[in-house]
């Protein structure tokens, strides 16, 4: 039936194709797309790969959208109908659904011709030619564009100088500096001739002399003469100021005074400064005396009689923006009105944002386990709560998932799978750091440091079986020495986890002889017992700025989490050393994360990119294992998309149905996740991909058998792929991954042991397998 469905779908899009031609004016040809031939010198063979597509990149106009080649949209452009009005639903059909016909036209090819030979004179390919001609359909009104690109040797750097003279020493010397600032020039001796990469080059030239306090310079004052005499197929660089720049452009400029309007309102006349308060060096106008002046000195970076400085001016912008207590910033800097002046004024209109407001939020979902939930949540937030520009933020939520359908197998009350949960939490943070006894200079950091204190209440109950609660509270701090490093250090943590309401029904549950000896001991270590984690965190991530032309981007981040050790001294200094505090189990435990992302742009519609995970939790003193909630697992949208969440290990581990539900945890992680995206358009995307991972235990445990990390873990990783589509709307990403296992590692320890790997099992036919090994991950934004 399918089959036939789909010829007949075939035959109508043929008939449809068909249908179109009669709409093609007379004498014209439907443009159906172009295509480029290299065609190199003798000395060039070598040096055009990759050539092709990017000349074929840059053809324009796009070829109208088609589906098995019919182009479904000039169709339905027609199909419609000429609209009546200008509002009528005609016209908003053939705007939303349907597209004009693109025709071939010579004129359009000539251009592109030219358009194709410039880049490759950019490129370096001198005195290389390009010719289009349009080559009809002879059975249909259609056309293509054939372009052949004739491509002369290329021409690469020989020597770059930086050409100065003696007017001006001090511009002279810094310019001849920004030589070897930073990374270096972008123009390397042996590297081949990029007109682009010496744009790139004018504009890193001025940045760095921006920075040296050369305000009113600009790339436009920069000009690089090529000489290409010289040499087989080479070119000298010089790179100069032209001798037409103005000499406000040469000269250094300092910071006068510093003007603050603390309560700007754009559409009313400037604020005078001479009504302004001067606070800390800075001259604020705050009417209504809103904000302190720390929070404006902190923020600000420059002083007076300080150099002017472009990345400072971009730092002080940020930091501002980012106190999240204006809802416009602006900045200027005026020349104080002098003949021989070097000083600027410089100038912030800040627009207050609303100081408080409430947010709620309404969200329902389904499970793929047959439960369904709602959530309401409940926000407040107070901005500039104590004139410090603070942060206060007041949260809750409660939630509620119960089964729907058919009870899970080996269940027999549907009110196990029904949960509570109820979650109230504070959050008060500050643009600054506080420490006793230490004051630390903002001004060495790009963004503001913040002090961050929360505490938090939380109830989960699960249906007829128990009630689990927990009290939180920390201290930390979070900061960035500049745009690709940020530290954040948590010296403080507390929770208590209080179960309650354990129901005699439940114990019986679990004592029962038929119960799963998993479900025991996750009873006996995870719910019975008062728990107290006094902890500690660290974490670092590093995410470098690619430069101009990288097609390379890598992130790192990593991180330590200690817990136990303060309560253990504080344990053992008041003579107990019995593992309890107040009478009260601590765990104790050290964890280790680390992960890597690379991403290469294989060409501007592919990207590969790649993920590694490794965590190390490692339980000693009091614990067997790390909490449940510290705990790592695998599967699920942004992890091993073939397995559903927490079905996953540890090791070898046989998955089995849990009173917990999906319980399959584990205190070491790896993970490996790599994907090919592809770009169809500017909503529609794709993707191919393949993850590979597990967890583990760290210690061996008496219910998971096969469950310890060995010198043998590598033949425990579960491996699956699939198929991913994504709708990119720019403010979010809506993602569908299919999945299925290529490799389920607790084959090899079934009661009849069999090869883990599983392609031999695909059958796409078979409904039961598609139930079984078929996993849909919906999901938004990107996996990693």
């Amino acid at each position: 039936m399918r089959a036939k469905l789909t010829i007949l779908i075939l035959l109508a899009l043929a008939a449809g194709g068909c249908s179109v031609s009669k709409y093609v004016p007379a004498g014209e040809s439907l443009y159906v797309g172009g295509s480029v031939e290299v065609i190199p010198d003798s000395a060039a063979r070598k040096q055009v790969s990759g050539l092709e597509s990017q000349l074929e990149g840059m053809l324009r106009p796009a070829p109208n959208a088609t589906l098995f080649g019919f182009p479904y949209k000039v169709w339905l452009y027609y199909w419609i109908g000429t609209p009546r009005k200008e509002k009528g639903f005609r016209n908003w059909f053939r705007k939303k659904f349907g597209e004009p016909p693109v025709l071939a036209n010579q004129r359009v090819v000539t251009a592109n011709a030219e358009i194709l030979a410039a880049y490759m004179q950019n490129q370096g390919y001198f005195r290389s030619t390009v010719t289009g001609e349009i080559v009809e359909n002879k059975k249909r009104p259609t056309a293509t564009a054939e372009y052949k690109a004739y491509a002369k040797p290329r021409y690469y750097i020989d020597t770059v100088v930086y050409a100065v003279d003696d007017t001006i020493k001090q511009f002279n010397k810094d310019f001849l500096l920004t030589k070897e600032a930073g990374r270096g020039s972008l123009l390397r001796e042996g590297d081949p001739y990029r007109l682009d990469v010496i744009e790139g080059e004018r504009s890193r030239v001025d940045r760095l002399l921006k920075e040296k306090g050369y305000y009113y310079f600009n790339p436009d004052y920069l000009i690089a003469e090529v000489d290409s005499t010289e040499g087989t197929h080479a070119v000298n660089i010089f790179l100069k100021v032209k001798p037409t720049t103005s000499q406000l452009a040469l000269k250094q400029y300092y910071i006068g005074d510093i003007y603050v309007y603390a309560d700007y309102n754009a559409l009313s006349p400037d604020t005078m400064p001479a009504q302004a308060k001067m606070r800390r060096g800075l001259n604020i106008v705050d009417p209504k005396d809103n904000y302190r002046s720390r929070i404006f000195d902190d923020a600000i970076g420059f002083t007076k009689g300080s150099r002017y400085n472009s990345e400072l001016h971009d730092v002080s912008l940020s930091r501002l923006i980012n106190l999240n207590n204006f809802k416009f910033v602006k900045n200027r800097f005026e020349l104080v009105p002098r003949s021989d002046s070097a000083i600027l004024n410089a100038y912030y209109y800040l627009t207050p944002a609303k100081k408080k407001s409430l947010r709620t939020e309404l969200s329902g979902l389904t499970k793929s386990n047959n439960l369904a939930g709602t959530q309401v949540d409940v926000s407040w937030s107070n901005k500039n709560a104590f004139r410090g520009a603070e942060l206060l933020r007041l949260s809750s939520n409660v939630g509620v998932d119960w089964q729907i359908g058919g009870i899970p197998e080996g269940q027999t009350n549907r009110d196990v799978n029904n949960f509570l949960r109820f979650n109230v939490q504070g959050e008060l943070s500050f643009p600054r750091f506080i420490i006793p006894f230490y004051h630390v200079n903002p001004a060495t950091n790009q963004a503001l440091p913040r002090t961050i204190l929360t505490a938090g209440y939380e109830t989960l109950t699960q249906g007829g079986l128990y009630t689990q609660t927990s009290l939180r509270a920390s201290g930390g701090y979070s900061w960035r020495k500049n745009v690709e490093v940020e530290h954040t250090l948590t010296p403080f943590g507390i929770n208590f986890i209080r179960p309650r309401n354990i129901s005699e029904a439940f114990v019986d549950t679990i004592f029962n002889p038929q119960t799963s000896p998993r479900d025991v001991y996750r009873f006996v270590t995870q719910v019975l017992d008062d728990k107290l984690i006094l902890e500690n965190q660290y974490t670092i991530s590093y995410k470098p700025t690619p430069g101009p032309f990288a097609r390379d981007q890598i992130f790192l981040s990593g991180g330590i989490n200690l817990a136990g050790n303060f309560a253990n001294l504080l344990d053992k200094t008041v003579g107990g050393d019995d593992g309890r505090f107040f009478d009260i189990v601590f765990e104790q435990f050290a964890r280790f994360d680390g992960e890597v992302r690379y991403y290469r742009d294989l060409s501007p519609s592919l990207r590969l990119a790649n993920r590694f995970i490794g965590g190390l939790g490692i339980p000693y003193g009091n614990s067997l294992a790390l909490p449940q909630f510290k705990q790592y697992f695998a599967g699920g949208t942004t992890g091993i998309r073939a397995f559903r969440s927490r079905t996953l290990g540890p090791g070898n581990s046989i998955p089995e149905r849990s009173v917990f539900g999906n319980s399959q945890f584990g205190d070491i992680r790896l993970e490996l996740n790599t994907e090919l995206r592809i770009k169809f358009s500017q909503l529609i995307n794709g993707a191919l991909f393949v993850d590979a991972g597990n967890v583990w235990n760290y210690n061996e445990i008496e219910e998971y058998p096969y469950g310890q990390f060995t010198k043998d873990f590598y033949k425990q990783v579960a491996i699956g792929g699939g198929l991913g589509l994504r709708l990119d709307f720019s403010f979010l990403v809506f993602r569908l991954d299919l999945a299925t296992p290529f490799r389920k590692p607790w084959y090899q320890v079934l009661p009849t042991p069999r090869s883990p790997w599983v392609f031999d099992q695909i059958n796409l036919r078979d409904k039961s397998w598609r139930q079984e090994n078929l996993v849909l991950n919906i999901a938004v934004a990107y996996p990693f």
